[in-house]
C-alpha cells in the first residue's frame, strides 16, 4: 500500500497557468470537452474555450491525443480549466498549408476592407485578399462583402511570417484565369502589342492586350513607363489610353512589361544628338550631396559634379540651366556637365 501511494504521489503533477500539458480525449459533450492529463483530475475545456475550439473539437474522438493550455490549475470541483486555442491554431496553419499544395478551396470571412483589399480570416488565421484577386462583381462594392463568407484560395502562405495571401477571383473566375494563363504562355519576351490602361497607381499602370480571343493584363511598372523621368504614372497616363507595349518577362502566369522598351532607346544615338563643348539648356531633376542631375532631353541625363558648382550656389528641381558638356560616355550611360557662368561669383577675382 505504501508503494502504491508513492507512486501515485509521484504521479501527480502541479500545474500553472500557461503551461502546455498532453491529453487525452475520454469524453465529449454537448458544451465541454473531458481530458485525461495524468493531473489530479481530469482536464476540462469549456464555456469560451470551448466556443473557439468548437469545430475543431467536433472532429475529435474518444482516445485523440491533444496538446492544451492551461487557463486555470484547478477550479472549485478540483479539475484544471484547459484552452485548446495551440491546437486549433496549429491544425488551422495545417489545412490552410494542405489547401495551398493540393488548390482546393477555403471558407474566407470578410471582417473589413480597405482600397489594397479584404481582410479576412480563415479559421482563426487572418489573412488578406489584395483588390487584384477579386472578381470583377465583387470589386464592384467590396463593403458588401463584410460579415460574409466567400470562397478563396491560398496563394502564398508562410507560418513563420504569419502570411496568409488569397484569391477569390481565382475561384469566381476560374475559367477566365485558365485561358488568359494559356494566352500567356504563348507570349515571348521581346513581343510588342497595342494595349488599352485599365489601371493607374502610383507603382505603375495595369495595360490590357488581346491573344486571340483571350484578353489578358499586365503590369507596367513606373521604372518601365519612360525612358525620362516620371513622378507619378498619372502624369502621362489615363485610363482608356491606347499604348504600345513590349513584353519583358511572363513569370508565374503574371505579365511584365515596358513602354519605353518599346520605343528607341536614347542613349543609341546620343553621341549623333550631342557633342562635347555643346551648350544647351537643361531641367533640374535631381540634387545629392555629390552633384546636380540635369536632363538634356528625354530619357538622357548628365550631371554636373560638386566640385563644379560655385559655393552658394543654389538649385531647384524644375529649374532650367544654362550648361555645357564636358564628356560623353556612352557605354556607360554618363555625360559630365559643366555650368555656363551667366554671372561673376562671389569672392571671383
Amino acid at each position: 500500500m505504501a508503494d502504491l501511494l508513492e507512486k501515485s504521489k509521484s504521479s501527480i503533477r502541479n500545474l500553472s497557468m500557461g503551461q502546455r500539458v498532453k491529453g487525452t480525449v475520454i469524453q465529449k459533450l454537448s458544451k465541454s470537452l473531458i481530458l485525461d492529463i495524468k493531473g489530479k483530475a481530469e482536464g476540462v475545456v469549456a464555456d469560451k474555450a470551448f466556443v473557439e475550439a468548437r469545430e475543431y473539437i467536433s472532429k475529435l474522438k474518444v482516445g485523440d491525443e491533444v496538446t492544451a493550455v492551461v487557463l486555470v490549475p484547478e477550479m472549485r470541483d478540483g479539475s484544471t480549466l484547459l484552452s485548446l486555442r495551440d491546437a486549433v491554431s496549429q491544425a488551422s496553419w495545417h489545412s490552410v498549408e494542405e489547401a495551398y499544395k493540393n488548390k482546393t478551396e477555403v471558407p474566407a470571412f470578410a471582417k473589413g476592407v480597405s482600397p489594397s483589399g479584404v481582410a479576412v480570416d480563415v479559421n482563426g488565421i487572418s489573412g488578406f485578399v489584395p483588390t487584384s484577386q477579386l472578381s470583377k462583381e465583387l470589386a464592384k462594392d467590396t463593403q458588401n462583402l463584410v460579415g460574409k463568407y466567400f470562397k478563396a484560395k491560398v496563394i502564398e502562405v508562410d507560418r513563420q511570417k504569419n502570411k496568409l495571401v488569397l484569391s477569390e477571383r481565382e475561384v469566381t473566375d476560374a475559367k477566365d484565369i485558365e485561358e488568359a494563363k494559356k494566352a500567356i504562355a504563348s507570349i515571348k519576351d521581346g513581343d510588342l502589342f497595342d494595349a488599352v490602361v485599365t489601371t493607374v497607381a502610383n507603382f505603375g499602370v495595369f495595360a490590357k492586350i488581346k491573344i486571340e480571343k483571350s484578353e489578358v493584363e499586365g503590369l507596367v511598372h513606373v521604372s518601365e513607363l519612360s525612358w525620362g523621368k516620371v513622378a507619378h504614372p498619372s502624369d502621362i497616363l489615363k485610363l482608356g489610353q491606347h499604348i504600345k507595349v513590349k513584353v519583358i518577362g511572363t513569370k508565374d502566369g503574371k505579365l511584365a512589361l515596358s513602354m519605353k522598351h518599346a520605343q528607341k532607346d536614347p542613349w543609341i544615338d546620343v553621341n549623333k544628338d550631342f557633342k562635347v563643348e555643346d551648350r544647351i539648356d537643361a531641367k533640374v531633376t535631381k540634387l545629392t550631396d555629390f552633384g546636380v542631375f540635369l536632363e538634356l532631353k528625354s530619357g538622357i541625363e548628365g550631371l554636373v559634379h560638386m566640385t563644379k558648382i560655385a559655393p552658394g550656389k543654389k538649385f531647384s528641381v524644375g529649374d532650367i540651366v544654362k550648361c555645357y558638356i564636358e564628356d560623353i560616355d556612352s557605354k556607360s550611360r554618363k555625360i559630365a556637365l559643366g555650368l555656363v557662368l551667366t554671372s561673376i561669383p562671389v569672392g571671383y577675382k
